[in-house]
C-alpha cells in the first residue's frame, strides 16, 4: 500500500483525501505500518528534494498584545499571559540575530509582528528601513509575516524587498472556529491570495494537536495544496499557561510523526518545515526529519523557546541533510 503510494506520487499523481485518510489511519496503532508510512515519506522527500534542508528563522519584529483572541496565542490581548510590548525591534538587535544565523547556513530571515495588520506608515516607517538594512548587510532572502494584507501593503513589501508571505491557516476550514473567532479562516484565504497576486511566494501551515481530528488535520493539508502554497510549517501545540488552550492534551509522538508524513505525501514538492513545539518529542525529534520533513525554523520563536541554533545545525548535518 505504502509503496504504491509513493510510486504514484514520485510519478506525478496526487492523493485524494480518501486515499490519505485510509494510509494515516492504518499507520495509527500498527508498528509496521507507522514504520512503511514514514519510511516512504522521508523517500518522497529525498526524491523531490535530495538531502537539501531549508532553514529559516524569525524575529519579534513587533510585540504585544493583539487584538485577535487565537486560543493559543499568548500575545492575544483577550488572555492573562505576561508578554514584552514594543512597536518595532531596533536595528541593531535586527541586524546582529540576521548575522549570527546567516553564519550557520540559515537561508531566510522573516519580520514577524503581532497584531491584526501593519498600517502603510508603519511598513514605510518603522520596517522598510529594517529590510533595507537586512538587504544592505547580508544575503538572507526576506519574509514576513504581519497579518492581513490589502493589495497596497503587499506591494510596498515586494518593494521592501520581502520575497515570501507567512500567514498560517492554522485548522482547516471546518476546525478553525474552534480556534479564533474575531477573524475567520477566509480572512487568512483572501490574504494569501493578494500576497501571490502582489508576486510573493506563499508559507502557509497551521499547529497540530488543538483538538482537531485526524481527517480535519489532513482537511488542512489539503487545503494548503488547493492554495498553492511553497512553504509549510508545522507547529505541533505547546499549551502556554493562561491561554484557553492551556489545559489541552498533547498530541501523541506517534500522531505528529504521521502528520508530518501525510503533509509529505499530500504536498510533495513543498518545502515542509517543522516549527515551534517539536521539543514535545525530546530526543525523538530527529524522526521529525526521517518522515518527510526537509526544512526548520530554527532558534527561538515568538513566545517558546527553540533549541540552540549550533546543537540544530549539528542534528541536521549529522542525519546527512546538506543546507540550500
Amino acid at each position: 500500500m505504502y509503496d504504491q503510494t509513493r510510486t504514484m506520487i514520485e510519478k506525478g499523481g496526487r492523493l485524494e483525501f480518501d486515499e490519505a485518510l485510509e494510509l494515516a489511519l492504518a499507520a495509527q496503532g500498527n508498528a509496521d505500518n507507522f514504520t512503511s508510512l514514514l519510511a516512504v515519506a522521508d523517500m518522497v522527500r529525498s526524491h523531490f528534494h535530495g538531502n537539501r534542508f531549508d532553514l529559516c528563522s524569525i524575529i519579534n519584529a513587533r510585540s504585544g498584545k493583539c487584538s485577535e483572541n487565537c486560543r493559543f496565542c499568548a500575545q492575544s490581548a483577550h488572555y492573562d499571559v505576561e508578554v514584552e510590548s514594543y512597536k518595532c525591534v531596533t536595528e541593531e538587535e535586527t541586524l546582529a540575530l540576521a548575522r549570527e544565523n546567516e553564519a550557520h547556513h540559515v537561508g531566510r530571515f522573516s519580520l514577524v509582528t503581532a497584531g491584526h495588520h501593519v498600517s502603510a506608515e508603519d511598513l514605510r516607517t518603522l520596517f522598510a528601513p529594517l529590510c533595507h538594512t537586512l538587504s544592505e548587510n547580508t544575503s538572507l532572502a526576506l519574509c514576513a509575516s504581519m497579518g492581513f494584507l490589502t493589495p497596497e501593503r503587499a506591494h510596498l513589501l515586494k518593494d521592501m524587498g520581502v520575497s515570501r508571505y507567512h500567514c498560517n491557516l492554522e485548522a482547516c476550514r471546518d476546525y478553525f472556529p474552534r480556534v479564533c473567532t474575531t477573524h475567520t479562516w477566509e480572512e487568512k484565504v483572501e490574504t494569501l491570495g493578494i500576497a501571490k497576486e502582489a508576486g510573493l511566494s506563499l508559507c502557509s501551515g497551521g499547529i497540530i494537536g488543538l483538538g482537531e481530528s485526524l481527517a480535519q488535520r489532513l482537511e488542512l493539508a489539503f487545503e494548503l495544496r488547493e492554495i498553492g502554497v511553497d512553504s509549510v510549517p508545522i507547529n505541533i501545540l505547546m499549551p502556554i499557561k493562561g491561554t484557553p488552550f492551556e489545559m489541552m492534551e498533547p498530541i501523541s509522538r506517534e500522531d505528529a510523526l504521521i502528520a508530518v508524513a501525510m503533509f509529505r505525501l499530500i504536498l510533495p514538492q513543498a518545502v515542509i518545515r517543522i516549527a515551534g513545539g517539536r521539543n514535545h518529542l525530546g530526543d525523538e525529534q530527529e524522526k521529525l526529519f526521517l518522515s518527510g520533513a526537509g526544512g526548520a525554523i530554527v532558534g527561538n520563536y515568538l513566545t517558546t523557546a527553540g533549541n540552540g541554533l549550533i546543537g540544530d545545525v549539528a542534528m541536521f548535518e549529522r542525519l546527512g541533510f546538506v543546507f540550500n
